[in-house]
This record gives structure tokens, sequence and C-alpha cells, in this order.
């Protein structure tokens, strides 16, 4: 805002006088953002915007400067250090608002957080729903889509796949031998050699000779299971389904 509008919005009785002599005696409280005076190019342009040049400004001595432009810090600081009536009131305007602003953003804040916890909550709760919404059914020839799944299934682990399978064998060791997960396979069929060769070069996968078990399961993590209608070495060869 210029000076003389400041002036007028203060009542001021000397005009821009007071609002200078207010700078001037209290210069630390206006750095360069509070205010700056406006250059004879400013002025000119203001001119043909307002159409008028009596917008000069009046300091001691009754010399004319180019007037002054006081930001929005500088106008709440010139409410402070002003004494007309209208200035103090509006000092203390302002002193109440940035109190209630300041405890509006608390409550804002506080609210955000909540707002943020609620939403993770929910997140987590989808997230939970999405791991168990899988029951997708097969057809004979589907190869690459079932095969394609198993991958995204054990690829969802962080640090453990347990496999239940009485034949995984070869088919299933090729799949999962660059997976750098701890694997666990149950089976009844273990082939011995097989075994005693994958070991020799690979040592992400443990296996346990049991024969406990029919259907095939996959337990990623001891938290998400898997069952699968079809041996993991057949899949897509006839019709079958995967649930969680």
């Amino acid at each position: 805002m210029l000076d003389s509008d400041l002036a007028k919005l203060y009542k001021c009785t000397n005009g821009t006088k007071d609002i200078n002599k207010a700078v001037n005696r209290n210069i630390n409280r206006f750095p360069e953002d509070f205010y700056f005076q406006l250059t004879d190019k400013e002025m000119e342009s203001l001119w043909l915007q307002i159409g008028t040049k009596k917008i000069k400004t009046e300091t001691r001595g009754g010399r004319y400067k180019n007037p002054k432009v006081f930001t929005e810090q500088g106008v709440a600081m010139l409410a402070s250090v002003l004494h007309t009536e209208i200035a103090i009131e509006t000092s203390v305007k302002i002193m109440r608002s940035f109190v209630k602003m300041r405890r509006y953003f608390a409550n804002s804040n506080e609210m955000l957080l909540n707002h943020e916890n609620r939403l993770l909550v929910l997140e987590e709760a989808l997230d939970k729903f999405k791991e168990k919404e899988i029951d997708k059914i097969f057809f004979e020839g589907e190869l690459y889509d079932s095969y394609s799944l198993l991958i995204d299934i054990l690829n969802k682990s962080k640090i453990e796949i347990i496999i239940i399978d009485n034949y995984a064998g070869k088919e299933f060791l090729d799949i999962i031998k660059n997976i750098d997960r701890k694997i666990i396979i149950v089976s009844k069929n273990i082939d011995l050699k097989l075994k005693e060769k994958y070991e020799s070069q690979y040592s992400n996968v443990s296996f346990i000779n049991n024969d406990s078990f029919h259907d095939r399961f996959i337990i990623i993590d001891r938290k998400i299971l898997y069952s699968c209608g079809a041996s993991f070495k057949d899949l897509g060869k006839k019709c079958f389904s995967i649930n969680t």
C-alpha cells in the first residue's frame, strides 16, 4: 500500500509526514522487505495508471520524494508504531488475529495428523484386503498367465517363502533358483540327487521331507497363504485355481 493511502487509513493528522516520522524513528523495525520507495520509472507507470501526478510524499522542509510502498508486514508494523487511535485499534486486532491463527494452525496440524493416521490405517486395511482378493481360475493352455501369477506371488515375499507341493521338482527349482529369499520346500517326493546337485550350487532352499499334505500351498512371510489346485510344475496344463 502507498504511504498516502496508509496515512488516510490510519487517520494521520499530518498525512505522510507522520508515516515518515514513524519509520525514521523505528528504522530497525522496517527492513527492506517491509517497505520500499518507488523509482521515477515506477512513478511514471503509476501515474499513467491512476491519471495523476499528485502522489509525491512530503518530507521535512517541505521537500517531496517518491512515495513509499509498504508490504503486508510493513502495514502491520506501522500499526504498532503509529499513535493514532485507529492505528492502535488495528494493531490490537492484528495481534488477536495472530493468536487466533496460531491456535487454528495448531488445531489444524493435530487434525491433519489424525487424518493422516486414519488414512494410513485405511491403506493398511486395503493392502491386507488386496492380498486376500486373489481368486483366479486358469483354463487349460494358460501356461504363461498361470506362471506369471506364480512369479508375482513369490515376489511379494520380503523374508521367507514356504512351498508345500509333493511334486516340486526340477521345473520348480528352475523358477526359484534366482530368488534371493529364504525358501523352504515341503514335499514327500524329494529327489535326493536333484537336491544334492541343487544345494551344491545354490543356498536359498531348505528341503523338508513330509507327507502330511495333499494340496499345494505357498506361504509368504508366514502371513499370507495361497492354495493351488495344481502342482506348480503343471500350471496351465489343466484347469485349476489359485486362491488366498
